[in-house]
C-alpha cells in the first residue's frame, strides 16, 4: 500500500475533528502518501498537518450556486479526473453523506466507510466496498478514528494528536482571542457577557482579539472593541493565519464554533462555552488545558467563564 485518500470535506469543526485520524494514520502506516479531499475553504487549515502530501479542493458549496456556468461544470470535470488517475489503494470516507459517498465512488482504490446504521445517510453506505460499524454516540473525534482504525487495519491506541504546531510567535504581547461568532442565533452569547470577560482579561494584562467571518461578526468585533480596553479587530485573513493566531494566544473562549476546535488542537488553555448543544459528541477533546461550561438549555454567565480563565490561567 503506498497511497491513501481521506474524504471529509466539511465544515471547519469537522475538518479540526478529522486531523487526528490523520495523525494515527502516519503513526501506524509509516511512509504512505497520504491525500485529503476537503471543501476549497478549508484547503488552507488541511494543509496544516504535516502528514498531508495531497490536499485535493472540492467546492459543492460554490458549484451549486453556479451550476449554469461553464465554468462550473470545468471544474467539477477537473476533479473527477483528479479522483479517477489518483494513485490510491485506499480511499476512506469519514463524512458519512451522500455526497462523499459519490466522490468516494469516482476515486479509485478500495473504498472504506460507515455501514448504513453508523451514519444519518445511509444511502452513502452503497459507495463502499467495505463498510464499518461505528457508534454513533461515540465523540466525533473517536468516530473518525475508530472508522479509520478499521479500515487501515489497525488497533486504536494513543491519546488525541491533532498534528498541528503554531509556528514561532515573533510579537511577544500575551493575547486572549474571544470567538464570538457563530452559525446559530441560539449558540451565540450575550454581548454584554463577551464585554464583562474581555474586561477582566485586560485589566489582567491580556490583549484582547477578536475575529469574525461574516459581517455581522464583524459588526459585532466593533462594538465589542469599543467597549473592551486594549483590544483588537483581527482583520479578514486566511483562515490558516486565523489558526496560527489561535494557536499563540495565552488564552481562547469561544462559544460552540469551528475555530474552538482549533484552540483544542492547538493545546491552548480553552473554555467553551455552551448554550444550545451537548458538548459530548461535538464539544472540544484534546491534552491541553480546557474547561467547558453550560451545555444544551444552559445559560452560563460571564463570572462562570471568568473563573474558568483565572483557574487555567493560575500557575500550578
Amino acid at each position: 500500500m503506498t497511497g491513501i485518500l481521506f474524504i471529509k470535506t466539511s465544515s471547519l469543526g469537522d475538518v479540526v475533528h478529522q486531523m487526528p485520524a490523520i495523525s494515527d494514520a502516519a503513526r501506524h502506516r509509516p511512509g504512505m502518501r497520504l491525500s485529503w479531499v476537503v471543501e476549497e475553504a478549508f484547503a488552507p487549515l488541511a494543509r496544516l498537518h504535516p502528514a498531508i502530501t495531497d490536499v485535493i479542493p472540492v467546492a459543492t458549496r460554490r458549484w451549486r450556486k453556479q451550476l449554469v456556468q461553464r465554468s462550473t461544470w470545468h471544474e467539477v470535470a477537473e476533479f473527477v479526473t483528479t479522483l479517477r488517475e489518483g494513485e490510491f489503494d485506499l480511499v476512506v470516507d469519514t463524512q458519512g453523506l451522500i455526497r462523499s459517498g459519490l466522490m468516494t465512488k469516482l476515486a479509485a482504490g478500495l473504498r472504506h466507510g460507515y455501514d448504513a446504521g453508523s451514519i444519518r445517510e445511509p444511502l452513502a453506505a452503497k459507495f463502499y466496498d467495505v463498510t464499518h460499524t461505528v457508534s454513533r454516540s461515540l465523540h466525533a473525534v473517536t468516530r473518525n478514528r475508530t472508522l479509520t482504525a478499521l479500515s487501515l487495519g489497525y488497533q486504536l491506541d494513543g491519546e488525541v494528536d491533532y498534528g498541528l504546531v503554531p509556528q514561532p510567535h515573533t510579537d511577544q504581547a500575551r493575547y486572549a482571542v474571544l470567538l464570538h461568532g457563530t452559525s446559530r442565533v441560539s449558540k451565540e452569547w450575550g454581548e454584554p457577557h463577551w464585554i464583562a470577560v474581555g474586561d477582566w482579561l485586560q485589566r489582567h494584562g491580556l490583549e484582547v482579539v477578536l475575529p469574525w467571518g461574516t459581517e455581522l461578526e464583524r459588526q459585532r468585533s466593533e462594538r465589542l472593541c469599543a467597549a473592551i480596553p486594549n483590544s483588537r479587530v483581527l482583520p479578514r485573513q486566511s483562515l490558516d493565519r486565523t489558526a496560527q493566531t489561535i494557536g499563540n494566544a495565552a488564552l481562547v473562549i469561544g462559544v460552540d464554533t469551528g475555530l474552538l476546535h482549533l484552540a483544542a488542537a492547538y493545546r491552548v488553555p480553552l473554555v467553551a462555552v455552551f448554550l444550545a448543544t451537548e458538548p459530548g459528541l461535538t464539544g472540544p477533546v484534546g491534552a491541553g488545558p480546557m474547561t467547558v461550561i453550560g451545555g444544551k438549555g444552559a445559560q452560563p454567565s460571564a463570572q462562570d467563564a471568568i473563573a474558568a480563565a483565572e483557574r487555567l490561567l493560575s500557575p500550578a
